[in-house]
């Protein structure tokens, strides 16, 4: 899951930042409102966090803009401007929620994931043979058994089970996976899938490599990739 982070305040933006890359997000940082709105036009997120208070150009004429191109993209918005009409207004605009400063980090990521559930339609709990991923802890199990993965390797199995049984390209998983200024390559995503294919083994769950095109997550009775088409990269 990509988000991006509309927040001028570099303390703020710096501590949401580490935190939600911890939880397992790539997230993208800007300063000001100008900002934002090109990264919006050009670029996919999956969330957008948006402080009103931007220089340049206000973050309610962000969203603006963001809601007149028809976008449906969720946005949670977080300021000090935290007065009744400010509330109506940022939602009324075409925000999904708000939340005021000073806030709990907790309650945020919280909100996060909820809205994050909600932008791709996707239940809170996803089972996909014997393996169950929890969204609203982030908690995967197999056979009833937590299993431990990396952010990484989270973010990596996530987009995968959003879009079990379809092809999803190396391009789209560094896009999804990786903000800007992080040096991922096709490379490096390799390797997060075949250390997420060792962990996913008991759940005798294949993540298929279709050469030149990318991976799909299958069911041991779904497999229809032909054993000629995988690459020598740890795949099953």
């Amino acid at each position: 899951m990509r988000i991006l982070l509309a927040e001028d305040d570099r303390i703020i933006a710096d501590g949401l930042q580490r935190s939600l890359r911890k939880a397992g997000y790539a997230v993208d940082c800007v300063a000001n409102g100008v900002d934002a709105d090109t990264a919006l036009v050009s670029q996919q997120f999956d969330l957008l966090i948006l402080d009103l208070g931007l220089p340049k150009l206000s973050g309610i004429e962000v969203l603006r803009r963001l809601r007149a191109r028809k976008k449906a993209l969720p946005v949670l918005i977080l300021t000090a401007q935290d007065g009744l009409e400010d509330r109506v207004r940022g939602l009324d605009a075409g925000a999904d929620d708000y939340m005021s400063k000073p806030f709990a980090l907790p309650e945020l990521e919280a909100r996060v994931r909820a809205l994050t559930r909600r932008g791709t339609g996707t239940p809170t709990r996803i089972e996909f043979g014997n393996l169950s991923y929890d969204r609203s802890d982030r908690q995967v199990k197999i056979a009833g058994q937590t299993v431990i993965l990396s952010a990484r390797e989270l973010g990596l199995l996530e987009i995968l089970l959003l879009r079990a049984g379809r092809l999803v390209n190396k391009e789209h998983l560094v896009d999804h996976l990786c903000g800007w200024g992080e040096e991922v390559s096709t490379n490096a995503i390799e390797v997060y899938v075949h250390r997420l294919r060792k962990k996913l083994d008991a759940s005798g769950i294949t993540i298929a490599t279709v050469r030149g095109l990318g991976y799909c997550l299958e069911k041991p009775a779904d497999i229809s990739v032909a054993a000629d088409t995988q690459e020598p990269d740890g795949g099953h």
